[in-house]
């Protein structure tokens, strides 16, 4: 894919069937691309040119938004703000440099939490031009979904409930589209593990059993290796982390990955079957320190702030003050989340704010709702300095960043990326029923 005259990749959405669950059931109906869940991954080298034609076999508009790698703003696939949907039967040339290595995905910008939530995802992996050593590099698209008693997708996409609470949860959990008894793993060997959370709304706490795994990215930019808190590998909507697990168990063992998160709703994801080979006795002493990506750093000291508080959903504290009624207006017109008192309507939609280009921001964000929101900002990564007051210990880049129930957190970043950049939830249906904003980086007025 680094010939930039050779022919772009082709990525066709259209309906078909998917065997996401074993036998003795029948297929399901989903949305696809290429006619896989997940789509095909497209796999590069960092700096190689990208180039990929989408073509939609849809019967409705659609996009392909490439989330987490910085592309130029015409490339971002945002429907009305980037682009105009790709119509039926139409297609779209996208074309970008992989400028950081890292764990990244794809998926439609238009009415997502329906097009996301019937199929259409795949993984983009950028590979390092000098990557770590591992035996394996494996990739985990987790995703749920809603079904029937039939096998079919619930139809209840967009409902008034999901909005409200915690968003479209499913009922039926797969891995990359299959719901997986084991995986086979060889005693000593290590692994990279690339993990990404394509669901709607459902946020996965991994347990690993008896592994240690290491996180070494987080939503596809190096982090100091560290061990995850509480053992607990915490993924939410659209974010990645990338883990190097070494199989430390003997020929025939089995280890139970455990999906911890929700209270209560504990559940068995997979176990990890050792075969009868030993690939060595002891723990490889190579280096799991990732090479940094060209991410401009935020210039802490000239940084301008802004709060920016998230309001909406049952059971949330409102905004004190002016934007109480309007607030109230805007949730008699359907609207139930809302950033700093305005709730995303329509399609041209004023900024948030207006950064100038080449400026450092500190973005001081307040959940001041009783849900989590993975917060995602388009063409840019930012450092999570901060939460509730406490800096964090690996100040971590992230284009994703979880935010617990009435949780603060403070992010930085510098607005190198000209355009309009998205701003939103990702749990899709908190996105469609308002929370969402746009963040404009102003061209032309670069301080040095």
């Amino acid at each position: 894919m680094a010939d930039p005259t050779g022919d772009p990749f082709v990525l066709r959405a259209a309906s078909g069937q998917a065997a996401l669950r074993p036998s003795p059931y029948g297929p399901t109906n989903v949305w696809s691309y290429n006619g896989s869940v997940p789509g095909p991954e497209i796999r590069v080298r960092q700096g190689d040119r990208i180039r990929v034609l989408a073509q939609n076999g849809l019967n409705e508009g659609t996009t392909i938004h490439w989330h987490g790698i910085r592309t130029p703003n015409a490339m971002d696939g945002v429907p009305f703000l980037t682009q105009d949907p790709i119509p039926a039967a139409g297609d779209f040339l996208y074309e970008f440099d992989a400028l950081d290595a890292g764990t990244f995905w794809y998926h439609p910008h238009q009415r997502s939490s329906e097009q996301v939530g019937r199929g259409l995802y795949g993984p983009l992996i950028v590979e390092e031009v000098d990557p770590i050593r591992v035996d394996r590099d494996l990739t985990w698209m987790l995703d749920d979904w809603r079904m029937t008693r039939a096998g079919q997708l619930s139809d209840d996409f967009g409902n008034r409930h999901d909005a409200m609470h915690g968003g479209r949860i499913g009922n039926f959990v797969t891995i990359n589209g299959e719901i997986p008894e084991r995986i086979s793993v060889q005693s000593g060997e290590r692994i990279r593990l690339r993990l990404i959370n394509a669901a709607n709304a459902r946020i996965f706490g991994l347990d690993f059993g008896d592994f240690e795994p290491v996180v070494v990215a987080l939503d596809g930019q190096p982090v100091t290796p560290h061990a995850p808190d509480g053992g607990v590998v915490v993924i939410g909507p659209a974010m990645r982390v990338d883990l190097v697990i070494d199989m430390t168990g003997k020929p025939g063992e089995a280890v139970t990955v455990t999906d911890v998160f929700y209270e209560g709703l504990e559940y068995r994801l997979v176990d990890l079957v050792y075969g009868p080979d030993r690939l060595r006795d002891s723990v490889p002493d190579w280096s799991m320190d990732l090479p940094p990506n060209p991410l401009a750093e935020p210039d802490m000291a000239s940084a301008a702030r802004h709060q920016i508080v998230f309001n909406g959903g049952m059971m949330g504290q409102m905004m004190m003050g002016s934007g109480m009624g309007s607030m109230m207006d805007q949730m008699r017109e359907g609207n139930m989340w809302f950033i700093n008192g305005e709730a995303a309507t329509g399609h041209m939609m004023d900024p948030l704010l207006v950064l100038p280009q080449g400026t450092s921001h500190v973005f001081e964000m307040d959940n001041r709702t009783a849900w989590h929101h993975p917060i995602h900002f388009h063409g840019h990564s930012f450092r999570v300095i901060a939460r509730n007051g406490q800096p964090t210990r690996y100040r971590e880049w992230q284009d994703t960043v979880l935010m617990a129930p009435e949780e603060r957190v403070e992010i930085a970043f510098a607005a190198d990326n000209p355009g309009d950049w998205m701003f939103h939830c990702h749990i899709l249906e908190h996105q469609a029923a308002g929370m969402m904003g746009v963040i404009r980086v102003e061209p032309g007025t670069t301080k040095t």
